[in-house]
């Protein structure tokens, strides 16, 4: 699909469209949507952003490649002076201090941003449900879910509400919603772009990552915003991934796929009959395809939510009502701490804080928590055994279809189970891309770190293939 951040671009330079009728459309689209995906619309901000480039073409001035864009950013990541609620009672009227990082370098290029998208309370889930602001639906069928966390992102970018979106990604929070909604969704290599301003879910896979809907899109917004970052000292330094770069896709020669997961019994046929017709035509190219044995998906998963659960406990536990928070006053402080958590959390991110606080405690943490941390070491070196054979990893992104309203929030294990193609990539830090071909959820490509640009070559070249 052709970049709608050029075609924009090149509207408002020619003055085709100005700024403000550019924002003012979309900001219409979004307040008449009946999908579930906006918190809030930042209308006087965004339109006031959008005046002053107007006012900078009108003066003959040249404007950068996203100046003028109109953007979505998932209700976890901090933007100074509007509420960031990550969707939950605790946080609903928290306002931000600062700007996040990510969001910081887009507003620096110009672009601009005109919603707070809804998404599952602090990250936690896989269906968009677990949120106070409701449900999040399917952009092409609203009985089915949108996919979580950051389903709001995904279906503003596949209706067209925004250009693109900036969401977070913990274990498939951006692929998988991005698979259900047919749209490009990016985890980064952990570290390519910085984590500061990001609501911290599970520190050690937490990512920022952009969606939208063509390939190039994707690359332009994940060259504005990755880089090392003082504030987080997890980053390191990207080289930027050139525009003709992704035309030479000639040097991928292998790509793997794990053989034993597809024959798992919770996968749909269907997904598993299309995913495999896939790597027929990718063979069609001339490119070899090896079959590769992995972890099962129920280790894989258990690993994933063991640790992901310690770390969200562990940085869930300053959010008491003290500082920030909605505090809710009982007889005593300690009474206060526990009416305050227990009333402001959901079911879900209460059954991650006990779950957390269970692996953590004295007579479980070496026998949960230290075996999983030594499986996440095996995985990584894993990868490196797999990367030494194949250039790429390509996988379905969900074992099964997008499931009805409702039905999620009945199974929570079915929920967790819907992660067992993205948690892995997950807990080897790899950088993970969502195509919209191949399966009705979407085909994943994996590389080895710091190979973004490997993946986005791929996938222009999958544009062309399937």
């Amino acid at each position: 699909m052709q970049s709608q951040i050029k075609q924009i671009h090149q509207q408002l330079t020619s003055k085709q469209i100005s700024c403000v009728d550019l924002v003012q459309q979309r900001l219409d689209l979004l307040k008449q949507n009946s999908h579930g995906s906006v918190n809030a619309l930042l209308d006087s901000y965004a339109l006031e952003r959008a005046q002053a480039v107007d006012e900078k073409i009108a003066k003959g001035e040249s404007i950068g490649l996203l100046e003028g864009i109109p953007f979505g950013v998932k209700d976890v990541f901090m933007l100074q002076g509007t509420k960031t609620t990550a969707s939950s009672d605790f946080l609903k009227q928290y306002k931000s201090a600062y700007t996040a990082s990510a969001i910081q370098k887009l507003l620096d290029a110009g672009a601009i941003p005109i919603v707070k998208e809804n998404c599952d309370s602090f990250g936690h889930g896989s269906s968009n449900e677990n949120t106070i602001f409701g449900p999040v639906s399917n952009a092409h069928d609203p009985a089915l879910v949108a996919g979580g966390s950051s389903g709001g992102s995904a279906v503003n970018v596949a209706k067209d509400y925004t250009v693109f979106s900036i969401g977070g990604d913990t274990g498939g929070s951006v692929r998988q919603p991005a698979g259900y909604n047919q749209v490009y969704g990016l985890k980064p290599t952990y570290g390519r772009i910085s984590r500061y301003g990001l609501m911290a879910y599970a520190s050690s896979t937490d990512c920022v990552g952009p969606l939208a809907k063509s390939v190039e899109d994707i690359r332009i917004v994940l060259n504005a915003i990755s880089g090392k970052d003082v504030k987080d000292q997890t980053t390191y330094e990207s080289t930027e991934i050139a525009e003709d770069f992704l035309e030479k896709a000639s040097g991928i020669k292998t790509v793997g796929y794990f053989k034993n997961l597809l024959e798992n019994d919770a996968m749909e046929p269907s997904i598993k009959a299309d995913f495999m017709s896939a790597l027929e035509k990718i063979k069609a190219q001339g490119i070899e395809v090896k079959a590769l044995d992995f972890l099962d998906s129920d280790t894989l998963v258990s690993t994933y939510y063991i640790l992901a659960m310690a770390e969200t406990a562990s940085n869930l536990s300053r959010l008491d009502g003290t500082n920030y928070g909605n505090r809710i006053n009982a007889e005593n402080l300690i009474e206060s701490y526990a009416v305050t958590r227990s009333e402001n959390f959901s079911e879900e991110t209460k059954r991650r804080i006990v779950g957390g606080n269970q692996v953590l405690s004295q007579g479980f943490s070496d026998d949960i928590y230290l075996k999983s941390l030594a499986i996440r070491d095996k995985l990584s070196a894993d990868f490196e055994g797999f990367f030494a054979q194949v250039d790429l990893i390509l996988s379905p992104v969900t074992p099964g279809l997008p499931p009805k309203i409702g039905d999620s929030l009945k199974d929570p294990m079915a929920m967790y189970l819907s992660d067992a193609f993205t948690v892995g990539f997950s807990l080897g830090q790899l950088p993970t891309l969502t195509v919209p071909q191949g399966t009705v959820t979407g085909i994943q490509i994996t590389a080895a770190k710091t190979d973004d640009e490997r993946v986005l070559q791929f996938a222009h070249l999958l544009e062309e293939t399937l």
